[in-house]
């Protein structure tokens, strides 16, 4: 692709193909990402239908992840070259053409010789460039005209309209001369070329963060097969496999320890800047180095389903979607190029009704076509989105899609989900309560453990692995049960020896005709201490209350605290009890609280609150959350660990801290003022640059701009605009 109208025109191409569903291709990356129907339409269909138009498709497969670079970099290495070669060429011209402006002294030539060596090297450098006349002539005939055809026509119109005044004066003694635009010609290519160049140099830096991480895995790993350290591709290794790390070296891929102790620096995954201590039963992320201990993990993830491929999958998915306001910017890239070819020729006309000589008119005709840049226009939004996401993903926040960056802007009030993601998900056991009062046989309280945690075995939540670990650490014995049954967001039921237990909230008690009155006092004054209280009744009798608290999390205060500083509004969600979540409220500083609500209402509550006209961004952990994520404007999820939620909400937080909320939302906030400030500069330049070269200011001041000047103004924009996104890297939050 030369600019953005090829992207435009791709996209507009596939969306008229027939089982085609979405195509957005992304300028910067020159990345097609597309939805489509295979009874319809087949992949080798779509890569005809590509090659028709003019365009070759490489799949996106592991195996670009190293050729794409290298390929870039070729790219790169030609431009550079032709360039060099082109304007050393374009010296000799120089000197002919303008050498007497400046003063310079002249060669001992005649005028019919300076003509012959303008026209040869002018001809030697339209030679060099020739994919660009290919790529033009090619999209002319398809009337779909790119950028390369619009220099093609400003550069072939100067070219021969120079070639017919040098055939007059060498075969016509008497013709008086006119000017030569040679030079124009000449510079034109050469100007074009260096910013071409430029281009691909400062594009290749916008995507170093995606390099980067594609770097970061080694490509090899030392396994322990039959007692013997056997070195193979990282690709061999299977789930299973035994891999020892010596000091200083890579881990390769994600795995557990089972067997050594060491400190592992994962600040290029998570963005940790201090190393992270790994013992037996730990689990360790492919691509971060061992520091001082040697390590022997089983490999838990290999692949594509490894930590580092999902992080430059979800980067690269980020970089193939677009952001809203990208929309307005491709549409415009779309009918860009035929709308200048039709200002440049009402141009060409204007100036000659005008009765201004043909030469002033083909002026203004040429500078019109080359001043015209959609590159500027192409390269906007992705250049800075590239650099957000990848500054995002250096800090352990990995943005999924370009929308996600423009949401967090606007985002008016934040939901924490309580348990796990405001707390840290791991309650213990404060206080156990034996109810005497009006009980035949009053239970002790390690009987009323023993039954809590007999019942609780059976179950997966936080609340009940904490009463379950109690008891163990007590040894008291697991009795056998019958009837299990599980009632979501309330408790657990369940038969011993006869008699029957339920173990859960008010709620649960009150759908069970149980007479929670006696207990109301004590259950509140705990609940105050922002304790979650259980109720353990027995034949619909209560005989005790079973108290846990979770603790905070180290980030939580500061990352309420951070929110605030933006003006965000800030609520608590929970399915715990109102008394516990305004206590953990309070003691964070939140003012809206919305407890007792069951895991299948939180997305209602999230719609409650966008009815009120609140912009909500939802923080959860990604499973049981799912719903809530989904329906809010922004989903923000917790990973853990290598346990990242990948599928669930549209922000990441890859280490688990919440001040990374806020770090999110700021640096969205940035990208979105960059994306900005390149559209401004984009559609200003166009808009001003082309009436400029058209000539309106020639009737105040006389002066014309000059088709060279029109090539050096053109490769500028789209350079400004990639050096504003690179501007980025110096980001401080």
């Amino acid at each position: 692709m030369h600019c953005a109208s090829c992207a435009a025109n791709i996209e507009h191409s596939l969306r008229k193909t027939s089982g085609v569903i979405s195509a957005n291709v992304n300028f910067a990356t020159e990345k097609l990402n597309l939805e489509y129907d295979p009874d319809k339409v087949s992949l080798e269909d779509i890569k005809k239908q590509m090659k028709k138009i003019g365009y070759e498709v490489f799949d996106g497969t592991a195996e670009g992840h190293n050729s794409g670079p290298s390929q870039a970099e070729a790219s790169t290495k030609k431009l550079r070259k032709i360039f060099i070669f082109s304007a050393l060429l374009g010296l000799p011209i120089f000197y002919l053409a303008m050498g007497e402006m400046f003063a310079l002294p002249q060669p001992p030539l005649s005028l019919k010789m300076e003509i012959v060596i303008q026209f040869a090297i002018t001809t030697i450098i339209m030679i060099i460039n020739y994919p660009l006349y290919i790529s033009g002539l090619k999209k002319l005939i398809q009337l779909n005209p790119n950028m390369d055809s619009l220099i093609e026509t400003g550069t072939l119109a100067a070219y021969f309209y120079s070639l017919t005044i040098s055939l007059l004066i060498w075969f016509k003694p008497d013709y008086a001369g006119d000017h030569l635009y040679y030079e124009s010609a000449a510079f034109i290519l050469i100007f074009i070329t260096l910013g071409k160049y430029l281009e691909a140099v400062t594009k290749g830096k916008a995507g170093a963060a995606i390099k980067k991480l594609i770097g970061l895995q080694p490509k090899e790993a030392t396994i322990i097969k039959d007692n013997k350290e056997i070195i193979i591709p990282i690709s061999e290794v299977k789930v299973g496999d035994i891999i020892l790390i010596k000091p200083g070296e890579k881990i390769p891929l994600d795995g557990v320890v089972i067997d050594g102790h060491t400190s592992v620096d994962e600040k290029t995954i998570t963005g940790e800047s201090l190393p992270v201590e790994k013992n037996i039963g730990d689990e360790v992320i492919g691509a971060t180095l061992n520091k001082n201990g040697s390590l022997k993990i089983k490999a838990l993830k290999v692949g594509g389903d490894t930590m580092i491929a999902q992080i430059i999958k979800i980067v690269e998915q980020a970089l193939a979607t677009k952001a809203p306001i990208q929309l307005l910017a491709d549409r415009v890239a779309f009918y860009f190029v035929p709308t200048v070819i039709v200002i440049a020729v009402i141009t060409l006309a204007a100036w000659l009704i005008l009765g201004y000589s043909f030469t002033f008119a083909l002026t203004a005709f040429v500078s019109v076509l080359i001043i015209a840049c959609p590159c500027s226009l192409g390269l906007a939004t992705p250049t800075a989105v590239m650099m957000g996401t990848g500054l995002a993903a250096a800090k352990g926040i990995l943005i999924k899609n370009s929308r996600a960056l423009e949401t967090a802007k606007r985002i008016t009030m934040v939901v924490f989900d309580k348990t796990g993601t405001l707390t840290k998900g791991e309650p213990a056991v404060t206080d156990i309560i034996a109810i005497s009062s009006g009980v035949k046989n009053p239970l002790n309280t390690d009987r009323i453990l023993q039954l809590a945690a007999s019942v609780e075995k059976n179950s997966e939540h936080p609340l009940a692995d904490a009463i379950v670990k109690k008891a163990a650490n007590k040894k008291l014995e697991f009795m056998p049960i019958q009837n299990f049954m599980a009632i979501p967001g309330k408790g657990v039921s369940a038969e011993i020896s006869g008699r029957n237990i339920i173990l859960g909230t008010r709620k649960l008690m009150v759908e069970n005709q149980i007479d929670i009155l006696p207990i109301e006092n004590k259950t509140a004054e705990l609940e105050k201490q922002g304790k979650t209280t259980m109720i353990l009744a027995v034949d619909k009798n209560i005989a005790g209350l079973i108290s846990l608290a979770d603790t905070l999390k180290d980030s939580s205060r500061e990352a309420i605290a951070k929110l605030k500083s933006l003006n965000k509004k800030i609520a608590i969600i929970s399915g715990d009890n109102k008394r516990v979540a305004e206590a953990i409220a309070k003691e964070l500083g939140i003012d809206y609280v919305l407890a007792e609500v069951m895991p299948e209402d939180k997305a209602l509550e999230v719609k409650k609150l966008q009815a009120r006209g609140e912009i909500v961004a939802m923080i959860g952990d990604g499973i049981n959350d799912a719903p809530a994520l989904a329906s809010s404007d922004l989903g923000i999820v917790l990973g853990s660990g290598t346990d990242v939620a990948m599928e669930t909400g549209e922000i990441i937080l890859i280490k688990d801290d919440l001040r990374d909320v806020a770090a999110a939302i700021d640096l969205s906030v940035f990208t979105l003022k960059k994306i900005k400030q390149n559209l401004f500069w984009a559609f200003f330049y166009n808009i001003i640059g082309i009436p400029i070269a058209a000539g309106v200011l020639y009737p105040l001041t006389g002066w014309l701009l000059s088709p060279s000047l029109a090539a050096a103004a053109m490769a500028f924009s789209s350079v400004s605009v990639v050096l504003n996104s690179l501007s980025m890297k110096n980001y401080k939050a």
